[in-house]
């Protein structure tokens, strides 16, 4: 009978080499890192929030650096406009009909004998005015609605949406001329109201989404366990944090009421001729564009100031957008 094979105690010479004392034993090889190291979290930093991580991306943007240092020029030429001309924009003289540029007057005159940079710089002030209070009743009316719609919601969401929608349905240009042609007389404030009046719709419809996306929230649960009031909680929690589309939106329908009213003043039915606003200058120019390139100053003032908003509203749209 066979004897049995001896059993071999020799170990795997791999064990061997692991095992043997005064060697370094390593899990993974030298050069990587170890995944800890490079997913741990800066506990010691400060807490941040969307609008700060929103401005630390807005502040490398160069279409938002861009758009800013725009408006900026605008909003000063609009506060002061003496600091950019001495000239009186509303003097006008026939000697100085179609007369060249020359020094203190870069543009020329006009067919009247106005001075056409005055008359651009101080055409601003009415124009951006009437937008930026548009802007803000804009704002306040649908903001206001969209916000108690969304979060209240019921029967009171449905009867206010079904208004939204029914102004929704309503062109804002053909509304605005035929009550502009009603109304003797026009001033800012007009425009304004008659511009907010019938295009909150949008801002409503943007508002409720947010506060109802933002309702949802944990932590607005917590404030409502916590015993906090329907109305305190939709203006401490729900308000701030639904805020970002509206104020996007916002920004670009500016450029947008900057645009409708030089097209009322420029068809007649906007401000009166007594205000100087860049609509009123093109309509009058605009028999000398073939002769003259004065009707290109007050445009182009209207095309710089519509694409500075829009740009600023599309780089707040990439920042406090979360899927960018």
């Amino acid at each position: 009978m066979p004897e049995p094979a001896a059993i071999s105690t020799r170990k795997n010479p791999t064990e061997e080499q692991e095992h043997r004392p005064g060697q370094a034993h390593f899990v993974a090889p030298p050069d990587e890192v170890e995944v800890v190291a490079t997913d741990r979290l800066d506990e010691t930093a400060p807490p941040t929030s969307v609008w700060r991580e929103a401005w630390k991306q807005l502040r490398r943007n160069p279409i938002f650096i861009a758009a800013a240092v725009l408006i900026a020029l605008v909003l000063l030429v609009v506060a002061w406009p003496g600091l950019f001309t001495s000239q009186d924009p509303r003097f006008c003289s026939g000697d100085f009909s179609m007369d060249p540029p020359t020094g203190g007057h870069p543009f020329g005159y006009d067919r009247q004998g106005c001075d056409v940079y005055a008359r651009t710089i101080y055409g601003a002030r009415a124009s951006v005015i009437t937008g930026v209070g548009a802007t803000v009743l804009f704002v306040l009316i649908g903001g206001t609605l969209g916000a108690i719609s969304g979060y209240f919601g019921g029967l009171l969401d449905s009867i206010m949406s079904r208004i939204a929608e029914i102004f929704y349905a309503l062109p804002l240009m053909l509304v605005a001329i035929v009550l502009m042609t009603m109304i003797q007389t026009r001033t800012v404030w007009t425009v304004m109201v008659i511009l907010a009046s019938f295009s909150w719709p949008q801002a409503q419809r943007i508002a409720r989404g947010s506060v109802i996306q933002a309702k949802n929230s944990e932590y607005v649960t917590a404030a409502k366990a916590l015993g906090v009031s329907r109305a305190r909680t939709l203006v401490r929690h729900v308000l701030p944090n639904a805020t970002g589309p509206l104020i996007v939106v916002s920004t670009i329908s500016l450029g947008v009421f900057i645009v409708t009213e030089a097209t009322l003043s420029y068809l007649g039915v906007g401000l009166t001729r007594e205000v100087v606003s860049w609509g009123s200058d093109i309509a009058t120019n605009q028999k000398e564009i073939r002769t003259s390139a004065i009707l290109f100053y007050p445009a182009t003032a209207l095309a710089l100031t519509v694409l500075s908003f829009i740009m600023l509203g599309d780089a707040l749209r990439d920042a406090l957008d979360p899927k960018a």
